[in-house]
């Protein structure tokens, strides 16, 4: 492998990656998100709470610092036009995983924000773009015009959202067009025998009250075996009653007020139906859009067991007592189709295993701690995250520059 450098030092050259002049511009952008975040931060904290926007500042820092290692391992050929559909949350950290990061082998990038952060990503692109100086295009047509002008064209398509509007888009694209879709999944959390009750539940609020709830990776159901599920509980409620709530600018505030429309209300309705479940929190104020951490107890895991998607601080609590039983349901059904990732604590092997066949495991840690922008991520169901080309569907971990390499094999030699 060959790096030519320039005078000033930047990689003008490396083998096997389309576009490695634009590293310097990624490095423009690192340099001034590590030692200048403030702009960036105050700008996120419009709809982040104060630790998930610095959380989300370090995560998207080392990405860029790996964007080269990632180009290098997978050598992603050459993408005239990629156009992509952004997330409404974790926006600087989507900017940099579908939009940075792929410039290295995406000629040209076309981008649509979500309608309901569109100011906050048309400011965090101006700040950004002044620095990066790429050929990365925000476009706030509609959604049928986007369709039309810019995904209908281009070569390679990147979804985030409901499975549903993915299927929708990826009914219209031509066979050879690369679609990937990024959902969302269960990510059930298992507390099974032999489980440090105390650290899996500092674990559980961590990930679960991240953002106040409004991330993909916050558990929807936990399941606990019975012999723990009383000092679970009580923990839970213990460690959850501490919560201090707070705005989203407050750098001591665990959670802050619900942001999403329509996750205040789907939460809200969910505690309605669910009020004799409740042994603690789940109180509403609609006037602030704040949502008390509930925990919810009750209820019997099967392949019929409706697990809502929150995106608000809301803890779904079941017990179970066979782990044969819990594996089998867990990789079936729903489960299956929302197959993204999940973690265990304690010991139970064989529900490991039957859960790495479906998902990414974490064994006694959540998954945000093997959260790694360079490398792929999710599972295999297909409401979750998938791979389209043509007629070919492959539900797996997403990664774009090994999708696109696996693509167009011909251009990657």
């Amino acid at each position: 492998m060959t790096h030519v450098l320039d005078r000033s030092g930047a990689v003008a050259a490396v083998e096997g990656v389309p576009f490695a002049d634009r590293l310097e511009a990624l490095q423009r952008v690192r340099g001034f998100l590590a030692e200048d975040p403030g702009p960036v931060h105050e700008l996120l904290c419009e709809i982040s709470t104060h630790r998930a926007a610095a959380y989300e500042i370090e995560a998207a820092v080392k990405t860029l610092d790996g964007a080269l290692a990632e180009a290098e391992k997978y050598r992603p050929g050459r993408v005239p036009r990629l156009a992509v559909f952004m997330p409404s949350n974790v926006l600087l950290y989507s900017y940099v995983l579908y939009l940075l990061v792929p410039s290295l082998y995406a000629e040209r990038l076309v981008f649509r924000p979500s309608s309901q952060v569109k100011d906050q990503m048309r400011r965090l692109h101006e700040m950004l773009a002044a620095r990066h100086r790429l050929p990365v295009e925000l476009t706030t047509a509609s959604q049928r015009d986007f369709l039309n002008d810019h995904v209908l064209p281009a070569e390679a398509v990147v979804f985030t959202g409901a499975y549903a509007n993915a299927e929708e888009i990826r009914a219209r694209l031509r066979p050879e067009q690369l679609f990937l879709f990024l959902g969302s999944g269960v990510n059930p959390f298992v507390v099974a025998p032999g489980a440090d009750v105390a650290q899996a539940v500092r674990d559980a609020v961590e990930i679960r009250v991240l953002n106040s709830g409004q991330d993909c990776l916050g558990p929807d159901l936990f399941c606990v075996h019975e012999d723990l599920l009383d000092p679970f509980v009580d923990a839970l409620v213990a460690e959850v009653a501490a919560l201090r709530y707070g705005p989203y600018t407050d750098p001591d505030a665990d959670y802050g007020p619900i942001f999403y429309e329509g996750a205040l209300e789907e939460a809200a309705l969910y505690l309605a139906r669910n009020r004799r479940r409740i042994v603690h929190g789940g109180g509403v104020d609609f006037r602030t859009r704040r949502i008390e951490p509930a925990v919810v107890v009750g209820g019997e895991v099967t392949p019929r067991f409706q697990v809502p998607e929150f995106f608000a601080p809301v803890f779904n609590v079941v017990g179970y007592r066979d782990a044969d039983a819990l594996a089998a349901t867990l990789t079936t059904g729903v489960f299956t189709e929302r197959a993204l990732g999940s973690s265990v604590y304690g010991h139970a092997p064989d529900l490991v295993e039957a859960l790495r066949r479906r998902t990414t495991v974490t064994v006694d840690t959540t998954l945000m701690s093997i959260d790694d922008g360079n490398a792929p991520f999710g599972g295999y169901g297909r409401m979750a995250n998938y791979i389209s080309t043509g007629e070919q569907l492959r539900a797996e971990p997403v990664l774009i520059s090994k999708a696109v390499a696996e693509h167009f094999p011909e251009a990657a030699r």
